[in-house]
């Protein structure tokens, strides 16, 4: 059988990251690379800073599929489903399968009933599967619950917390938490819509809710800023003391006025220069209580590009249309030949 034949849409620090991990992968092939600050054609090893691969990267999408034809495509360019479905328009339309890290798409019918409709119609008529993952949505806060689920009779209500650094992600990220803001701007930015925090709770509260048969009247979200005292910098910031490092981000499903699910995600970059200790943490109180706890967190940046390439087989063995990651079975790291996971 041929190697799958990938291409990345993207090559921001996921996208890159994803390329990396893929060139380490028996199986796959990455064929060609999509990034819209490409004036004209580069090859992907020279972009990447190392010896030249013989991979093209365009910045026209449509030349670049149509000329390497693949299999599947990696897109990570955007976090809202308004901001991906052009390109899966294109995508299922060239009959590609698509895995995207846009968080909405982890679970898009809530937020988006009527392009979750037309994507799914698409790619059925395609004969390809479009689904979303990453390490949260698609994973900590969902996926995960969802499977420590299995070992109780009973849930009354979950509490799940992810205390994660930012600093892997790039400036889309940090834009939607604020970071390097003053509070009053920040403020203004939850107020106006262009500070959303963590882009993802909207997904992940329906889809454990669906998967476990658990209902909820409404739910109710804050967002408060992290202030640091101290001056952090990454690769893509630099955040002055007295500003916005983080945005600390809650949502409770309520039923009858009482939490069913809540979910903590107070995030920030370089929480360590304050001396915070990284985490996940989940509680499912019932019969019997569960609780489990990763310390440090699963790596934001690497746990969003494991998730993306390790869930290539599935994404393929899938019956066409948009999916989840409840509709695959459960998904583990691959250290073999990806084609042996295909059916």
């Amino acid at each position: 059988m041929e190697k799958i034949k990938v291409v990345q849409w993207g090559l921001g620090n996921m996208g890159r990251g994803m390329v990396e991990m893929l060139l380490t992968k028996e199986g796959v092939e990455v064929v060609g690379a999509i990034e819209k600050r490409v004036t004209e054609s580069v090859d992907l090893g020279t972009f990447l800073g190392k010896e030249t691969m013989g991979v093209p990267v365009y910045s026209d999408a449509e030349r670049l599929l149509d000329e390497v034809k693949p299999d599947l495509c990696i897109l990570a360019i955007n976090s809202f489903v308004k901001g991906v479905v052009e390109e899966i328009r294109l995508l299922t339309k060239k009959k590609v399968h698509v895995i995207t890290i846009a968080e909405e798409m982890a679970y898009p019918y809530v937020t988006e009933p009527a392009l979750s409709e037309e994507i799914h119609k698409m790619a059925q008529e395609n004969g390809v599967t479009v689904m979303g993952t990453g390490v949260n949505p698609g994973f900590v806060l969902d996926t995960l619950i969802i499977q420590l689920s299995l070992g109780v009779r009973r849930v009354d209500h979950i509490f799940a917390r992810r205390v994660n650094d930012l600093s892997p992600f790039g400036l889309t990220v940090m834009e939607e938490q604020g970071v390097g803001l003053s509070k009053e701007a920040f403020e203004k930015g939850v107020a106006d819509g262009s500070i959303y925090g963590h882009v993802g709770f909207m997904q992940s509260i329906p889809m454990i809710a669906k998967s476990l048969g658990l209902t909820y009247d409404e739910i109710r979200q804050t967002r408060e800023p992290i202030m640091t005292s101290v001056r952090r910098e990454t690769r893509d910031v630099v955040v002055e003391a007295g500003m916005v490092c983080g945005c600390n981000h809650t949502a409770v499903a309520l039923k009858d006025g009482k939490p069913v699910i809540t979910l903590e995600h107070p995030q920030q970059v370089r929480p360590d220069m304050e001396d915070i200790d990284t985490g996940d943490y989940i509680e499912i109180h019932g019969d019997p209580d569960l609780s489990m706890a990763i310390r440090p967190e699963v790596p934001g940046g690497i746990g969003t590009i494991a998730a993306a390439v390790n869930v290539i087989p599935h994404v393929l063995n899938a019956d066409p249309g948009l999916i989840t990651m409840t509709d695959i079975p459960v998904t583990h790291a691959i250290m073999d030949d990806f084609r042996n996971h295909l059916k």
